[in-house]
């Protein structure tokens, strides 16, 4: 089916069909598009946690901010 021949249907749903099917289409839509978690895999995530890099340079931006509102 064409979605040209769905348009003149979904005008006629009520709002909240409507609502209904703009939730399931944005899901198909995400499904398609991020990679899904398989359930029991390990999976790494990076974190700042012991990143002595960045906590350099957050401590540096937060220092030139001070300066910046004391001036």
């Amino acid at each position: 089916m064409a979605p040209a021949d769905l348009f003149p249907t979904l005008r006629n749903l009520p709002r909240a069909d409507k609502l209904k099917v703009m939730q399931f289409l944005i899901a198909e839509l995400a499904k398609e598009e991020e990679p899904t978690l398989q359930a029991g895999a390990t999976y790494s995530l990076w974190s700042p946690l012991n990143s002595h890099e960045a906590a350099h340079k957050l401590s540096q931006l937060l220092e030139s901010d001070q300066k910046s509102q004391d001036a």
